[in-house]
């Protein structure tokens, strides 16, 4: 059987730039935030804390488990962040084949 497809996701959490951050802690602790993110079975790339902006999170994930990472974004951290999802791939093996073909 074929290993299943890995899919990147980058994963923007925007603060709430109205209320403070203990405030916001609280909020994820009552949701369970840390207890249910990043879901298991996945793995964390990257996770950027970005001034202004909020954390940039960066996970690869079987694609079988793109709901359930969906699903624990949701319920865990809406109302502290505003999040956007954007889902990739891992080009750098395409890029480096690319390259050494151009040289």
């Amino acid at each position: 059987m074929a290993a299943e497809e890995m899919l990147l996701l980058t994963i923007i959490l925007r603060h709430d730039q109205s209320r403070v951050v203990g405030c916001l802690q609280e909020q994820l602790e009552k949701q369970g935030w840390l207890a249910e993110f990043p879901s298991s079975g996945t793995e964390t790339v990257s996770w950027t804390m970005a001034m202004g902006l909020g954390q940039i999170v960066t996970l690869r994930v079987p694609a079988s488990r793109l709901r359930e990472v969906n699903r624990a974004i949701e319920t865990t951290a809406w109302g502290a962040f505003r999040t956007e999802i954007y889902v990739g791939y891992d080009f750098l093996p395409i890029a480096l084949e690319q390259r050494k073909r151009a040289r």
